[in-house]
């Protein structure tokens, strides 16, 4: 792994919420602090649905993987802000298909590149964790981490789940997507979903506080048709618009829903020309 190498101290800012970390919680995690979980509450009180929304996300997101590595034959994954690891991870649903398959984790909070390496012993022929900003995709294509995942030509699956409402407007998330796309090879894929709400009132409290909360370390929640904007130029598979996530191919009828919907997950996987 690149960054933090073996018996560098790992420095957490505890201080502040994480993204990350919150996410974890809401998943029913453990690594998380009393900051993280403070800042869940007073989020769970202005959206209550939210830690449905957090699971309905997590299974979106093995469903399309698993999807992709079935239906396609997709062997190869790039996680842009994966977060932390939580079972399933990416890697051990595209192996169960096929054991070779590979994944490059892309994140740079600390404590997800902490277990990030304690994740690799489990292959690290097959799974490696980058230490880079997700915006800095000339970064991220120059390391032969993801230079392996392109050798060949062969698809890529690029995966944004949940993460470009991280990334304010200035940041210009359409173009990151974009970029990432032209430097994939033809017929690769994307997997996107980003929070959003069409009531323009909470989704402003909403950005607010995450950004307060985190210090800073947010973007924007965003309507749905500024979400519709990221699969611009790409094929939706298995839809014909982006939807809410838990209406994405979904495994059953009684697969998990939110509860009410104040903000939702909302988006899709796509096919790259």
């Amino acid at each position: 792994m690149r960054g933090q190498e073996r018996g560098e101290r790992l420095i957490v800012d505890i201080s502040k919420p994480s993204v990350a970390r919150m996410y974890d919680f809401l998943l029913g995690g453990t690594d998380n602090y009393q900051v993280d979980r403070d800042a869940c509450d007073e989020l769970l009180r202005m959206a209550p649905s939210t830690r449905d929304l957090a699971l309905v996300n997590r299974a979106f997101l093995v469903r399309a993987v698993r999807y992709l590595a079935r239906e396609h034959g997709v062997r190869r994954f790039l996680d842009h802000g994966s977060g932390l690891p939580t079972r399933p991870n990416v890697h051990q649903v595209a192996q169960e298909i096929d054991p070779a398959s590979e994944v490059v984790y892309i994140d740079n909070d600390p404590v997800v590149l902490g277990h990030g390496r304690m994740m690799l012993a489990e292959d690290p022929s097959t799974t490696s964790v980058l230490d880079a900003d997700m915006r800095d995709t000339d970064k991220i294509f120059r390391a032969p981490e993801v230079g392996r995942l392109l050798r060949d030509g062969r698809p890529v699956a690029a995966l944004f789940v949940s993460v470009l409402h991280c990334i304010p407007d200035e940041d210009d998330p359409w173009a990151l997507v974009h970029r990432v796309a032209a430097r994939l090879p033809s017929g690769s894929y994307m997997v996107i979903s980003q929070l959003a709400s069409d009531d323009a009132v909470l989704r402003a409290r909403l950005t607010d506080f995450m950004a307060e909360a985190t210090g800073g370390n947010w973007g924007e929640v965003r309507s749905v048709a500024r979400v519709d904007a990221f699969f611009e130029g790409l094929d939706l598979l298995e839809c014909e618009a982006p939807v809410e996530v838990s209406r994405w191919l979904p495994d059953s009828d009684l697969a998990p829903r939110q509860s009410t919907e104040e903000w939702i997950e909302y988006g899709a996987v796509a096919r790259i020309r």
